[in-house]
């Protein structure tokens, strides 16, 4: 790990040298955008090497998805908040996908992930194996009882996969005009609730 530059601080680990280089990314996007943010003007925020910047990272997207990989962490934790008391799985997914599409493209860090296209977690990157078993593990923090509506661990990579494209497009591709969340609440409603009830009545068939 080089020592020169970084501001007469250098990093005392990778790991710190990597959220520095983070942080001054995020300082970077704010000035010029993210889409002429270049690893050279990280680079010159830091006062270190492209070099030493390319010992961490390999491309500007990498650091822009760290950026938005911890935006991340903390967007979940409001989304399950928002959820509380929905125990309905259709519900709770249709009220999940609504808060996203509301939220995310107004979160700072988060909003990054739409601007580099597909290049990113809302690109092709959307349905790797990776971003798909993140997205169940997310559902499985939802207040649903899963297993209770005949939902089990494979479901739920199937439904996070069939959730990611969904979102995909409604982030990339928003509806013109603009569809506000009444409606969008309305077309999930009419055609993704309906697979999610088939499921949940099937596990209770006497109910």
């Amino acid at each position: 790990m080089g020592h020169h530059g970084w501001g007469g601080r250098p990093p005392a680990s990778d790991a710190e040298a990597r959220q520095r280089i983070i942080d001054a990314t995020v300082r970077c996007v704010d000035r010029h955008g993210v889409t002429k943010t270049t690893l050279s003007d990280v680079a010159a925020e830091l006062s270190v090497t492209r070099q030493t910047i390319y010992r961490h990272f390999g491309r500007i997207s990498d650091i822009i998805g760290e950026v938005a990989a911890q935006g991340a962490e903390s967007f979940v934790d409001l989304l399950i908040a928002h959820l509380q008391g929905i125990t309905d799985p259709a519900e709770a997914v249709v009220e999940g996908m609504v808060f996203c599409v509301g939220t995310i493209p107004t979160d700072p860090r988060l909003s990054l992930l739409l601007q580099l296209g597909d290049t990113t977690a809302f690109g092709r990157r959307a349905t790797t194996r990776d971003t798909i078993a993140y997205g169940a593990k997310m559902l499985q923090r939802f207040p649903v009882d899963w297993a209770a509506v005949g939902i089990g661990e494979d479901d739920l990579n199937g439904l996070a996969e069939i959730i990611m494209r969904l979102l995909t497009s409604l982030l990339q591709h928003p509806s013109e005009p603009p569809q506000d969340e009444a409606r969008l609440r309305i077309l999930l409603n009419r055609w993704l609730t309906p697979a999610l009830s088939r499921t949940s009545a099937s596990a209770h068939p006497h109910s």
